[in-house]
């Protein structure tokens, strides 16, 4: 796979590997990543008039050299502009001392209007704010609204977090090299990326094995082999029963919500567990959807133990408080396993923030060994309101975040917004790429707790069903595009599940 994410640490240990493993040397690597970026200069901007090299003193700068050298060997006319000179001895002095094209103080630097800007300033492993000159040149660039092809990452974004450190390059094209890092998908650097082009430039997969990679891009080919396809002989019960608790009379859309996306996503059989004094509005509402009265945590016992759900929904317009938590455990303490057993509980919105002031109870009863497996997917609020000290820790990414908040609570943690995070217990994670603005609406949450509990129902563990959940959800609500709301969502699925289930045969054979 190529959808492993590394960290700056990580890139720069796969170049030693690959390094000590040969066939290339570090300035080999180097002429191959300073080809490809020259590559798609010269294909995407064929009749540029002028092109500006921006070489920091690193490695970053080292591949800006090799752009240079390639660019001018094509008769393109280039200037280069350098902030620092590269090491004596290292390969970015090397890649320099290879360049015809003399370099001038980046103080110096103008660009003109028509110029493409290649920004090879610093790379993913910047650790300080932008100020000085590469910040004026920056503003430069800005002000003129030049076409800028950044080298690895655009200066000024962290590769670790995705955040800006003092001022950024907005990239038209990012190229990037052997695997993206997480700031290529983490905002706002995702947005100051542009497109991203990974670049084979020596460094094999067998390499990035050795690595052990546990950050990943949510696309299929994460999940897809876990994905469930129901066999011929399948019956409704065998296709895994969600349980979605209903909130009150006047709050019942959420969890209807939730119930259709779970119908929509595969689940068999779907039942609404509605109190008793919102059973004639909920009933008026459904017809594929079973219904029952459930007011009492007895009554979801004798749910569990006649009607053997395989998972629940519990928060969408639910309310906040007692009756939530009390709920929530009471699924918790459930068997887990084969023959009946609950396999999860999606806990969303109001059930997340139910447990605000009593957190340990909730992390202690999903830490049991034979508990249901948890999955939580609190937008930021809700991530503050039951992780206040990861949430408050401004040097952790929001990777990171959702990696500590995870293992804390033994949750599968869906970090929601425009860059969702999944993070499992055991400290993979992934970071979705395919999000859509169309998405931000009311009860698009709720649609997506029911697609994770569907898939759970089926038999998937429990990240990669959050994942897949995502990646769908979102993939539906981008394709549908302008004037979604949120009851669009199920029958949106249907197309994107369709493909899946397909392309999950083609796999297999």
């Amino acid at each position: 796979m190529s959808n492993e994410l590394l960290s700056p640490s990580d890139m720069a240990e796969a170049d030693r590997l690959a390094i000590a493993a040969g066939p290339f040397d570090g300035i080999g690597l180097m002429r191959n990543a300073g080809a490809a970026v020259a590559a798609v200069v010269l294909k995407r901007y064929p009749n540029a008039t002028r092109v500006h090299v921006l070489c920091g003193p690193g490695n970053n700068g080292g591949d800006g050299y090799v752009v240079a050298r390639i660019l001018r060997e094509s008769a393109v006319d280039v200037s280069v502009w350098a902030s620092g000179s590269p090491k004596g001895g290292s390969d970015a002095a090397v890649a320099a001392s290879e360049c015809p094209v003399e370099a001038r103080p980046l103080s110096d630097f103008v660009a003109e209007t028509g110029s493409i800007v290649v920004d090879a300033l610093y790379g993913a492993g910047l650790s300080k704010p932008l100020s000085g000159d590469p910040a004026k040149a920056i503003d430069n660039v800005a002000e003129l609204n030049s076409p800028v092809v950044a080298v690895d990452l655009p200066s000024g974004v962290s590769g670790e977090s995705g955040n800006v450190l003092g001022q950024a390059f907005h990239a038209r094209i990012t190229v990037t090299f052997a695997r993206k890092k997480p700031g290529h998908l983490l905002l706002p650097g995702r947005e100051l990326c542009g497109e991203i082009v990974l670049a084979d430039i020596g460094i094999s997969d067998s390499v990035v094995a050795q690595l052990e990679p546990r950050t990943f891009e949510n696309i299929p080919a994460l999940w897809l082999g876990r994905f469930p396809v129901p066999a011929v002989d399948a019956h409704k019960y065998k296709r895994g029963h969600v349980g979605v608790f209903s909130g009150g009379p006047s709050a019942t859309g959420a969890a209807r919500l939730s119930a259709l996306a779970a119908a929509r996503s595969g689940a068999g059989a779907v039942t609404l567990l509605s109190p008793a004094n919102a059973i004639h509005v909920n009933a008026a509402h459904l017809t594929s959807i079973m219904l029952r009265k459930l007011d009492t945590v007895a009554d979801v016992d004798e749910f569990v133990g006649s009607r053997r759900p395989s998972a629940f929904v519990l928060g969408p317009g639910f309310g906040i408080g007692e009756k939530t938590r009390e709920f929530a455990l009471a699924v918790l303490n459930g068997a887990r396993g084969q023959d009946g057993g609950i396999d999860g509980l999606v806990l969303d919105a109001d059930g997340v923030t139910s447990f605000r002031d009593a957190p340990d109870a909730l992390f202690e009863a999903a830490s049991r060994p034979s508990a249901p497996a948890l999955v939580m997917t609190p937008h930021d609020g809700e991530f503050a309101r039951l992780f206040s000290d990861i949430a408050e820790d401004k040097d952790l990414s929001k990777l990171a975040k959702a990696r500590a908040a995870a293992e804390r609570a033994n949750t599968t943690l869906v970090y929601k917004g425009a860059d969702t995070v999944i993070a499992a217990p055991d400290g993979r994670a992934a970071i979705n790429g395919n999000g859509a603005p169309w998405l931000a609406t009311a009860g698009s949450g709720d649609v997506l707790s029911g697609i994770i509990a569907a898939l759970l129902a089926q038999g998937m563990p429990a990240f990669e069903a959050a994942c897949a959940a995502v990646w769908i959800h979102a993939e539906a609500g981008s394709r549908f595009g302008p004037g979604l709301i949120a009851e669009d969502l199920p029958l949106a699925l249907v197309p994107v599940l369709r493909e899946l289930i397909e392309s999950r045969g083609i796999a297999a054979e």
